[in-house]
């Protein structure tokens, strides 16, 4: 007698328990990837773009990868347990502990550090809280990230009580300046300053903010999902969606974010660590973004200029000449490297 087939899907959090640990495919990032993340996303961060220039300043002979391609890429890693999420709350420790050039291989393991179920309400059915411990290491070994993050779940029932209420406020940090200042890379800058226009570190105060005037739509959202290895459902099935639409990965909106940042500051060379990522707003694939930038702190690094920046993203929907609200969509305060 031929067996019922098994169902493939994802847990619900009473299927969570404390300390549980689960892998991913081990990934090899290529130039592959890069064109794709380029071509979703439009960044201008030099260095990724300038393979020589990579060479001469990294002294490393593979190119340099965008920042946020890799950490994309570790986030869709550590998504099975949350492939029914309906909202990611944080990030905390984020802190890109060291480069990764093309041809670096990532591998990734996640770990259930905390539980809490949420305050049930009559009107709503039970959900719960999950600290997921994200360690990433290279080919060799080496640390690039660990971070936490706290996707919120749905429960199997409705009206589960589930008996969980971990704190979540003790885990995890919020990385300050001598975080980021340890994640600067030894690079050498010597002769980027004559041959590199535009607007630098030491023409920027603390308090300036930029307002980029230009919106980008967008589009291939299912792809940067998948491309990541991102398992969440509601990316790539509408059903699984709140609103009844697929909802875009949160990396998407950081990285067209991040891209309009670059065009106000064209002499960005890579980013250090997350402060704080809050995605204030779900947005959906045609929607318009745009963001505004402004400088919190500055403080010099061995190479180059570290910067504090916070980026916040608003989105349109629907006709352009209907009126549409702008609805916030991304508060971020992050740490880069200047030239």
């Amino acid at each position: 007698m031929t067996p019922p087939p098994t169902d493939i899907a994802g847990p619900w959090f009473e299927d969570l328990s404390r300390g549980q640990e689960y892998d991913a495919p081990a990934v090899t990032l290529t130039a592959g990837h890069a064109v794709l993340y380029q071509a979703l996303c439009g960044d201008r961060l030099r260095l990724p773009l300038d393979h020589a220039a990579s060479r001469r300043v990294t002294r490393v002979d593979e190119p340099l990868l965008h920042p946020l391609l890799p950490i994309n890429v570790v986030i869709g890693q550590s998504t099975w347990a949350s492939q029914r999420v309906k909202g990611n709350l944080f990030y905390r420790g984020l802190v890109l502990q060291r480069p990764v050039h093309a041809g670096d291989t990532l591998s990734t393991r996640t770990k259930i550090v905390a539980l809490r179920q949420n305050q049930p309400r009559p009107e709503r059915a039970a959900t719960g809280m999950a600290v997921l411990e994200v360690e990433t290491h290279n080919q060799r070994g080496d640390a690039v990230l660990r971070f936490w993050r706290c996707p919120m779940l749905p429960c199997r029932d409705p009206a589960a009580e589930t008996g969980w209420s971990d704190d979540l406020d003790s885990i995890g940090t919020r990385p300050q300046d001598v975080a980021a200042g340890a994640a600067v890379p030894s690079w050498s800058l010597e002769g980027l300053g004559a041959s590199w226009s535009g607007v630098k570190a030491a023409d920027i105060a603390a308090g300036q903010a930029f307002r980029i005037d230009s919106w980008d739509t967008v589009t291939a959202a299912p792809e940067f999902a998948r491309v990541t290895l991102n398992l969440a459902m509601t990316h790539t099935d509408a059903r699984s969606s709140y609103l009844g639409e697929r909802l875009v990965y949160g990396g998407h909106v950081l990285a067209i974010a991040f891209a309009q940042v670059t065009r106000a500051m064209p002499n960005l060379l890579t980013m250090l660590a997350w402060e704080r990522c809050d995605h204030l707003a779900p947005v959906l694939e045609g929607d318009r973004l745009r963001s505004e930038v402004t400088v919190v702190a500055k403080s010099p690094a061995r190479s180059g200029t570290m910067l504090q920046l916070v980026v916040r993203t608003y989105a349109t929907r629907g006709a352009v000449d209907a009126g549409a609200a702008e609805i916030p969509v991304l508060d971020w305060v992050v740490w880069v490297l200047s030239l």
